[in-house]
């Protein structure tokens, strides 16, 4: 969008008539109907608060960055889930051998059964399929982690706060967005005011010069070089207005209108005052939620590292099952149970505290190796992050001083270009001067007003990259 603005301008400084409509948007259709020009004509007008503050409301970026946060934050999450209960139910019914075995069954993943229950002990394995039924219902409690769901947890929330600097960083951006492009009306908008200016004045001295040569005091040349330049105009104009569609249509992607064109209205802001280059520094190492983004990200890597190595600590946790069960294969001591094993009609229950310490594995000691590698990298990064950013401060704050003092020159040049103006102009009426001199002197004019209007935008908006360079706003 940025790139669309600048490449808008530039267009219409060569053709030395350039960009937006009128204010109004029945004299941009108008203006637009006299020349041939079918644009889209805008039917909304913001000022440059209303713009931002639509922006925020309706831009996709920032939608799209808040949802990331959202998500982010449900993420971190899941970790708190491991002290929430585990409670489930199985049936389970099989045909099967039972070599010193009965009631066999498989245990489920929800919940623990403890193994009850004995076959009959023969030196000969026997091939006869018997029957065995299980039903039950348990649960699984965390009591205590000794920290590795904190761990988790810390990682996730440093994650968190990682996204939350992203997203701010996307408003910065959309709001330099929705500035630049708000300029660039205004700038349009001024140089269709040069160029409408220019073409009345070029067909005043058409209209002169007609009326001399009819008159036999000038030169016929003096007629078709006026034609000449009267054309040269009227080309001027349609461009300026065809970046009357460029800049509209630009600002309104920029704070995510769904219409075609949105006109910029009010006055231009009064430019925020520059703070010193040390002050400005010192904020942008401060505020930048680029550098933040990465300090989250390495606090988020080193509290992975930590969640990781967690994983080898103890586990503490209650368990407990109510369930029937039966088995058809012949008991090593009792009588066989009513049903063949058809019928789980044998109840247990039980209850307890399961205690397990993992004292090594490979897999975990090998990611938390990777983590404290990933570690490095996020340092790394943000060093190379901070030299970038701090580049960026210092080349926006000396485009500002030259784009400001750039401005004072085409002041002056403009003010020079119209008194030449006037001159030339003097002397073409009194007879004087010629067309080729009043011509130059027009086309200098005319020039001059329309980099001045150039001169005017590149100000603001290297004032504004300057205000996003050290996150003004934040």
């Amino acid at each position: 969008m940025r790139c669309s603005a600048c490449l808008a301008l530039l267009v219409l400084a060569f053709g030395y008539a350039t960009s937006v409509a009128r204010a109004q948007s029945a004299v941009v259709s108008s203006q637009a109907a006299e020349i041939g020009m079918a644009v889209p004509v805008p039917t909304r007008a913001l000022t440059l608060p209303e713009a931002l503050a639509f922006a925020h409301d309706h831009q996709p970026a920032i939608r799209a960055a808040l949802a990331r946060v959202a998500a982010s934050t449900e993420a971190a999450k899941v970790p708190d889930g491991q002290w929430k209960p585990t409670v489930g139910v199985t049936g389970q019914i099989f045909a099967m051998t039972a070599n010193n075995s009965t009631a066999t069954f498989v245990s489920p993943r929800v919940f623990d059964v403890p193994r009850v229950g004995a076959t009959l002990v023969s030196p000969t394995a026997r091939f006869a399929p018997y029957a065995s039924t299980f039903v039950g219902a348990g649960i699984v409690q965390e009591i205590f982690d000794f920290g590795r769901i904190a761990a988790a947890r810390a990682a996730g929330d440093a994650e968190v706060a990682a996204e939350r600097q992203r997203a701010a960083g996307e408003r910065l951006d959309v709001d330099f967005g929705v500035e630049e492009a708000f300029f660039a009306v205004f700038a349009s908008k001024a140089i269709v005011k040069a160029s409408d200016d220019a073409y009345v004045r070029a067909k005043a001295h058409r209209d002169l010069a007609e009326a001399g040569v009819v008159a036999g005091l000038r030169s016929p040349i003096e007629l078709t070089r006026a034609e000449a330049d009267l054309l040269r105009f009227e080309v001027g104009r349609i461009r300026a207005r065809g970046g009357v569609a460029i800049a509209q249509s630009v600002f309104a992607a920029a704070i995510g209108s769904p219409e075609p064109a949105v006109d910029a209205v009010g006055t231009l802001p009064t430019p925020r005052e520059m703070p010193t280059l040390t002050s400005a520094i010192q904020r942008a190492t401060a505020k930048s939620p680029r550098l933040l983004a990465l300090l989250a990200e390495i606090k988020s890597a080193e509290a992975r590292t930590r969640a990781t190595a967690a994983e080898m600590r103890p586990d503490l946790s209650m368990t407990a099952t109510i369930s029937g069960r039966a088995g058809g294969a012949p008991p090593s001591s009792g009588e066989l149970s009513d049903g063949h094993g058809f019928l789980p009609n044998v109840p247990n229950w039980d209850a307890g505290l399961v205690f397990t310490w993992p004292l090594f594995e490979g897999p975990i000691a090998a990611r938390r190796d990777a983590a404290k590698a990933t570690e490095q990298v996020r340092r790394e990064e943000a060093m190379v992050a901070k030299e970038d950013e701090l580049a960026k401060v210092r080349q926006a704050y000396v485009s500002v001083e030259v784009a400001r003092a750039a401005l004072v020159g085409l002041e002056r040049a403009a003010v020079a270009a119209k008194a030449n103006y006037d001159q030339a102009d003097a002397r073409f009426r009194a007879g004087l001067g010629t067309s080729v001199e009043l011509a130059d002197a027009e086309s200098l004019r005319t020039d001059a007003e329309i980099q001045l209007a150039l001169g005017r935008f590149e100000a603001a908006r290297a004032r504004a990259a300057f205000g996003r360079a050290i996150a003004e706003g934040l």
